[in-house]
C-alpha cells in the first residue's frame, strides 16, 4: 500500500509528495481509511509510529471543502512540544490546501495568539491549560467544530488534564468526529474514551512492548556513583546524540550542567525553562547543537529527533509504560538504538516488571575499571560545585569512538554500546 491508495484530495496528495513520503506506517495505513471515512477511531501507538500524519492527513482532506476561516478542527495535546510538532506538521503536509492552522500553549504571550485567533484558522492544536484560558476570554469558538482529537491522553492523564479535557467538552458540539490516540489505556483513559468516542473502531500497532529495534542494558550502581558512571560510560560509548532521563527537573538542570563542565555538549529540557529557552534547547539537539539532551518524562514528551543512538534513564521510570515512552525514542522507523538504565539495589521490583513487560531479562553490565566501591565522600557528584574534572579531547562525544569493553552479567567482554546501525538508504515514512 502506498499514499495513492487513500485518493486523498489532490492538494494534500501535493503535500504528501513534496514531503517524500510514499509508504504509510502500520498506524496509517490502519487508522486513515475509517477516519476519511468519518469514523470514531481510537489508536494504540507508541510514539515514532507516525500517528501525527494519521489524523493530520485525513482532517486536512475533510476540511478541504466547506467555508475556511473558522474552527473546525481541534487537536488537544498534552505539551508544548508536541503541540508544536503537531502544528508543524499540518504546515508541512498542507501547504497547497489554504488551511490556517495556530498552536495554542502557555509560556509565551496571549496577544499573538489571540491575533492569529481573530484573523481567522481552520485548525487548533492546544495544550488544555491555555485552551480553556482562550474559551474563557471568548477568543475560541468552537461551535463549528467537525473534528476533535486527543493524542497522548495517556500523558494528559499523567499530568492531571483529565478534569480540562472534561471542561473543553462542555464547549463542543455534540454531533463531531473524535479521535482519541495514547501510547497505552490505563483505566481512567479507557472511561474517558468511552464518554467522548461513539462507535469506535479500535486500532492497536506495536503497543505492548518496545520496538524490536531497541538493545537494553542494565547498569547496577549506588545512588552516590550515578554521575561517575554516566560520564565513564559516555566516554566509551560511540553516540550520535543522547537523551537522558531524569526523574525532577532539578536533577536535570544539574545533570546538564555537570555534563557540559565535564565536556559534554549538552542542555536540560525541564519544566522550568521559559519557552525560548525549552526551543533553543530542542532546536539544538535537533541540529547537532547539544549531542546530549537531559529532560523530565514531561518534557521530553514530544521530541521527534530521527538521530536519537541513545536513551539513558539516569533514574528508572516509575512505570513500565514510562519505559516505553522514553526508550521509544530510540531505534526509530529502520535505525537501531540502544538504551541504558542505571539501577540501584532498591530498584529490583521495577526492574522485574519492566522484564516481564519485555518478555526477557535485561542485560546486567559493568564498565571496566570502574571503581564500584568509592565512598560518598570520594565522589565527585557529591557535590555539584566540584564537578572540576574534563575528560580529554579523546574521551568527548564524537560519534566514531574507539569502543572499551564493558563485563556483562554473563562475564564475557563486549562492547559497551554498539553504536547506532546505518542501513541504506530506504523510501521515507510519513511522521
Amino acid at each position: 500500500m502506498n499514499f495513492e491508495n487513500f485518493n486523498l484530495r489532490p492538494e494534500v496528495a501535493a503535500g504528501v509528495k513534496a514531503a517524500g513520503y510514499t509508504l504509510p506506517t502500520p498506524i496509517q495505513a490502519r487508522a486513515i481509511p475509517p477516519i476519511l471515512k468519518g469514523n470514531d477511531v481510537m489508536g494504540l501507538a507508541q510514539t515514532g509510529t507516525g500517528k501525527t500524519a494519521a489524523f493530520v492527513l485525513p482532517i486536512l482532506n475533510r476540511l478541504m471543502t466547506g467555508k475556511k476561516g473558522a474552527i473546525r478542527a481541534l487537536i488537544v495535546a498534552p505539551t508544548r512540544e508536541l503541540a508544536a510538532q503537531i502544528d508543524a506538521a499540518i504546515v508541512e503536509l498542507g501547504p497547497q490546501t489554504g488551511l490556517r492552522s495556530v498552536s495554542l500553549f502557555g509560556g509565551v504571550g496571549l496577544n499573538p495568539q489571540i491575533e492569529k485567533l481573530r484573523r481567522g484558522v481552520d485548525i487548533v492544536v492546544a495544550c488544555p491549560g491555555r485552551l480553556l484560558d482562550l474559551i474563557n476570554r471568548d477568543s475560541v469558538n468552537l461551535s463549528r467544530l467537525e473534528v476533535l482529537v486527543l493524542d497522548e491522553a495517556d500523558q494528559m492523564f499523567d499530568m492531571g488534564f483529565l478534569p480540562d479535557i472534561r471542561r473543553i467538552l462542555k464547549h463542543v458540539p455534540a454531533r463531531r468526529q473524535t479521535l482519541l490516540f495514547s501510547a497505552t489505556m490505563p483505566r481512567e483513559v479507557l472511561h474517558l474514551a468511552r464518554e467522548v468516542l461513539t462507535h469506535p473502531l479500535s486500532i492497536k500497532v506495536g503497543n505492548s512492548v518496545p520496538a524490536a529495534t531497541v538493545s537494553h542494558a542494565l547498569y547496577p550502581v549506588a545512588s552516590h556513583l550515578k554521575t561517575p558512571l554516566l560520564l565513564e560510560l559516555m566516554k566509551h560509548t560511540d553516540t550520535e546524540s543522547v537523551l537522558v532521563f531524569t526523574r525532577t527537573k532539578h536533577r536535570a538542570k544539574r545533570l546538564a550542567e555537570q555534563m557540559a563542565r565535564a565536556g559534554y555538549q549538552a542542555a536540560s529540557l525541564q519544566g522550568n525553562l521559559s519557552q525560548t529557552r525549552r526551543e533553543a534547547a530542542m532546536g539544538g539537539f535537533r541540529d547537532g547543537t547539544f549531542r546530549v539532551l537531559v529532560a523530565t518524562d514531561i518534557a521530553a514528551r514530544g521530541i521527534d529527533v530521527q538521530q536519537v543512538s541513545h536513551v539513558i534513564n539516569y533514574d528508572i521510570p516509575n512505570t513500565s509504560e514510562a519505559y516505553i515512552h522514553r526508550i521509544g525514542r530510540t531505534g526509530r522507523a529502520t535505525r537501531t538504538g540502544e538504551a541504558f538504565t542505571l539501577v540501584t539495589s532498591e530498584e529490583t521490583d521495577m526492574v522485574r516488571t519492566i522484564e516481564r513487560v519485555l518478555g526477557n531479562p535485561i542485560e546486567r553490565r559493568q564498565v571496566a575499571g570502574f571503581d564500584y566501591t568509592a565512598a560518598e565522600r570520594d565522589t565527585p557528584s557529591a557535590s555539584p560545585a566540584d564537578q572540576k574534572a574534563r575528560p580529554s579531547s579523546s574521551a568527548l562525544p564524537r560519534g566514531n569512538r574507539p569502543r572499551s569493553n564493558v563485563t556483562t552479567s554473563r562475564g564475557k567482554q563486549g562492547a559497551s554500546s554498539r553504536g547506532p546501525a546505518r542501513p541504506a538508504p530506504r523510501v521515507q515514512a510519513a511522521r
